[in-house]
């Protein structure tokens, strides 16, 4: 009987475990400031000493977004590039909710 009690009462508190977790998601304009400013500076054009430095990609480039999909900028803010620079992965930072708020927000960086 009290194994039922027990499984009940970690069913009944999952989802509430569950729901907290993801609303712990931090907005994407804190993890732009956080993580994405030093580089791409906080207007997006990559212009700060450490972006000149490190060949941060212009983020309102209207050309680079119209090429490049969502999947790809998830994946380089997922696990870094070495393409064109050095952008680090963020992988044990960042949730994948969190990594596709900020391809929404690197998408409304468009000039």
């Amino acid at each position: 009987m009290r194994i039922y009690v027990t499984l009940l009462l970690m069913l009944i508190c999952l989802p509430s475990f569950a729901s907290t977790t993801e609303s712990n998601a931090r907005p994407a304009s804190q993890l732009y400031r956080r993580y994405c400013v030093s580089c791409h500076g906080s207007d997006g054009k990559g212009k700060t000493s450490k972006g000149r430095f490190s060949h941060a990609r212009d983020l309102t480039d209207a050309q680079w977004q119209a090429d490049v999909s969502d999947e790809r900028i998830f994946n380089s803010i997922m696990n870094g590039r070495n393409v064109r620079g050095n952008m680090p992965a963020f992988a044990n930072k960042l949730n994948e909710k969190e990594v596709d708020s900020l391809v929404t927000m690197v998408r409304g960086l468009k000039g």
